[in-house]
């Protein structure tokens, strides 16, 4: 089995993406979770940069990491200025990490206009720099900045910036794709070129500015490369570094090379390890991201169902759970009898798939779509549809009606929202008085306040969710609503969906089945659910 050697640099080049930053301690949590998981390096950034990165360094030394080497990032020395007293490359001794990573100048155009030295000083800057780390015991990775379009330019002398890195000890040479505009089958050949020339290992850092980060760095590999570069979800500047997430498991499961430190076991955490990500760089998950995202294996026409039904392999690459993942049915106009029958096994509702029952959901699933609802993106709220529909639901409490208000002051600018709701359970009837930041967060703080006397378990879900579409802009302010709500517990996630023309009560709705979906869950983990 092949060896790849994987260098995360979420922590320094994903940071750099519009909108990605990660604090002091999320930087750590990251260093622990990625190490876990098991790559080989991780990039902790740049060590002059900021006093963030410098932070890092020193509060890494206490982690128990098990698996990951740091590194710590920066540049040759500059030109015309020894490099025993370059700032930016006693920063990087500064760091104190086993492994430094710097970067230099492979392309002509940057040496002239961005550095504007010659081609001779670039060279000694970087044999300089390398040199002057291996000297003091450090691994050395030399990251060749813009090598691709360097090589296009001159392939001579972008060559030669990685034979004198080479010479002067680096332990790995990374042509880098900085601008993302190189074509996979020129990497492959360029690499190719590389990897039968040189002795030192060959990497790859690539961008995805052409939408060929991933396809560029298994091309790479294919070509004799060993080392790649990225970053977790794609984070990156401009379009994103090369995708590890998507990387990591076509290395892995498709073209059997180890490039985890527990291989297919450590590959199953990818999705935790994506969703992890994402929540400290406090970014929402991309939900077609292949392998890791909700719509990877996620299934909407009738045919696809049924095959996947059949045999999984007709409509999957891959099993989802090899990467942590699961499949889900969509349900929509487009759905078959296989989706209805599949959602209500997951519901563990004893259904045939041709019994009237099942034409029944498909009936009222028509009806409610030409109103206006969509339950592709609310399956708690169609999980209950079918219990409706095959009189296997019972209803928690009823709803005797609620009322919203909405004042402003007009002396102090405060805008105030009170929701009053009277619900009965049983014999007995719940009145009760909520405040919120606005109309709808009052009106789901007044239903879960008269619920929670009966039902304790309601106190655990919170809203993490809201979103609202209007659905007949041409009908202006009496124009139909779509209420989207996202709720959890802290263990399950489930949307649901309310129509109306009016939007509180389009979010009522919603909310109701919230609610009532948690409930749902209790009994069927077989928890029960306290009565009146």
């Amino acid at each position: 089995m092949k060896r790849i050697a994987i260098y995360d640099t979420t922590l320094r080049d994903g940071t750099q993406g519009e909108g990605i930053s990660f604090s002091g301690t999320g930087k750590l949590r990251v260093a622990e979770r990625l190490d876990a998981f098991g790559v080989d390096y991780i990039e902790g950034g740049y060590a002059a940069s900021n006093p963030k990165d410098m932070a890092f360094f020193r509060d890494v030394k206490k982690l128990n990491l098990k698996h990951a080497k740091i590194a710590a990032f920066g540049s040759t020395r500059r030109a015309n200025v020894p490099v025993g007293e370059d700032p930016g490359v006693l920063a990087m001794m500064e760091a104190d990490t086993p492994v430094v990573t710097f970067f230099g100048k492979s392309w002509k155009l940057h040496i002239r206009d961005v550095l504007r030295t010659t081609p001779e000083e670039n060279l000694k800057m970087i044999a300089d720099t390398v040199r002057f780390f291996k000297e003091r015991g450090k691994e050395v990775i030399y990251d060749a900045e813009h090598f691709f379009d360097g090589y296009k330019d001159d392939p001579d002398y972008a060559e030669e910036t990685l034979r004198v890195a080479a010479a002067a000890g680096a332990d790995l040479v990374v042509p880098c794709d900085t601008n993302g505009g190189t074509l996979p089958n020129e990497v492959y050949e360029i690499v190719a070129g590389l990897t039968a020339s040189f002795h030192t290992a060959i990497g790859i850092h690539a961008h995805n500015d052409s939408e060929l980060g991933v396809a560029n760095s298994i091309e790479a590999v294919r070509a004799g490369a060993l080392h790649v570069q990225g970053t977790i979800n794609g984070f990156g500047e401009r379009c994103g570094n090369a995708n590890l997430t998507s990387i990591i498991p076509n290395l892995l499961l498709k073209m059997n090379c180890l490039c985890l430190k527990d291989g297919r076991e450590s590959v199953k955490q990818l999705r935790d390890v994506s969703n992890f990500v994402n929540e400290l760089a406090n970014q929402r998950a991309w939900t077609k991201a292949p392998f890791v995202g909700d719509s990877a294996f996620a299934h909407k026409a009738g045919m696809h169902v049924d095959g996947v039904r059949k045999n999984p392999e007709s409509f999957e690459h891959l099993d989802p759970a090899e990467v942590g993942n699961k499949r889900r049915i969509l349900i929509s106009e487009l759905s078959g009898a296989s989706n209805v029958f599949l959602k209500a096994v997951e519901m563990n509702l004893q259904v045939d798939k041709s019994s009237p029952e099942v034409r029944e959901i498909l009936r009222e699933l028509e009806r409610l779509e030409k109103e206006g609802y969509e339950f592709e993106a609310a399956e708690a709220s169609f999980k209950l549809l079918i219990q409706k529909v095959l009189k296997a639901h019972r209803s928690f409490f009823d709803m005797e009606g609620f009322r919203v208000i909405v004042e402003k002051n007009g002396e102090t600018e405060d805008c105030r929202s009170e929701a009053t709701v009277k619900i009965r359970v049983n014999d007995e009837v719940e009145h009760t008085v909520a405040e919120g930041d606005g109309p709808v967060n009052a009106l789901d703080g007044a239903l879960r306040r008269a619920l929670t006397r009966f039902y304790p378990q309601i106190a655990d879900v919170f809203l993490t969710d809201y979103r609202v579409r209007i659905l007949d802009p041409e009908e202006h302010t009496a124009a139909k609503t779509r209420v989207l709500i996202e709720s959890s517990d802290g263990k399950e996630n489930w949307s649901t969906v309310g129509v109306s023309e009016n939007l509180i009560e389009a979010s009522w709705e919603a909310l109701v089945d919230s609610v009532e979906y948690k409930m749902f869950l209790e009994e069927q983990a077989g928890n029960g659910t306290p009565k009146a």
